[in-house]
Parts: structure tokens; sequence; C-alpha cells
């Protein structure tokens, strides 16, 4: 086993773990951990696993089968960012909602302070 490889299961391992811990805390809410856990999952699978890990590399053309498994990380985490990119946009949309339905109660109130 490759130093590469330990490090790689290590690290996947950690995350892994490290999500498990933030849903059970309640600090990560399960709609948002289900991309961190598939790429943990599959970062362990490919680290564990290394036949696939060379196969997927020579079908890809990667000479470097362990590069392989750090771009697979990188695919993920541009994903998760795509992905609460999103979330972030509609919670924007939705604050911005928000503050104008909160404007029009709060200029209505006033005027009918102001009738009384």
């Amino acid at each position: 086993m490759q130093i590469v490889q330990v490090f790689a299961i290590i690290f996947s391992l950690g995350i892994l773990v490290g999500v498990v811990d933030l849903i059970r805390r309640g600090m990560l809410k399960e709609q948002y951990a289900l991309l961190w856990l598939a790429s943990a999952i599959v970062l362990l699978v490919l680290s564990m696993w290394r036949g696939l890990l060379d196969a997927i590399a020579l079908a890809v053309g990667v000479a470097y089968p362990p590069a392989l498994l750090f771009l697979v990380a990188f695919l993920f985490l541009l994903l998760i960012v795509l992905h609460f990119s999103v979330i972030i946009s509609s919670f924007s949309e939705k604050n911005k909602r928000l503050s104008q339905e909160i404007a029009i109660l709060k200029t209505l109130f006033e005027e009918y302070k102001k009738g009384r």
C-alpha cells in the first residue's frame, strides 16, 4: 500500500466521520450532507479498491491513478459549491421578497396609526 493511498483512505474516513458527526449534532442538515456523504463514500471506495481506481484512470487516460482520486474529490467539491450557490440564490430571493412585504406592512401600520 502506497503512502498516497493511506493518506487518501485516512482523508476519506475523516470526511465521512466528520460529516456524520455534524449531522448527529444537528449542525448540518441531512439534505445538505448528501453530497458530502456521497463524495466521502466514493473517495473511500476508490482509495481502498486500487484496481477500480487503476481501471478508471486507464479508461479516462490519467497516467497517475492517485491524481484521478484528487480530481474526483475536486469535482465533488465543485458540485457542492454549485449546490450551495443555488440554495443561497434561492434564500436571497426569498429574503428580498420578505423585506418588501415587511416594508409594505410597516407602511400600512404607520398609515393606520396616523388615521386614529
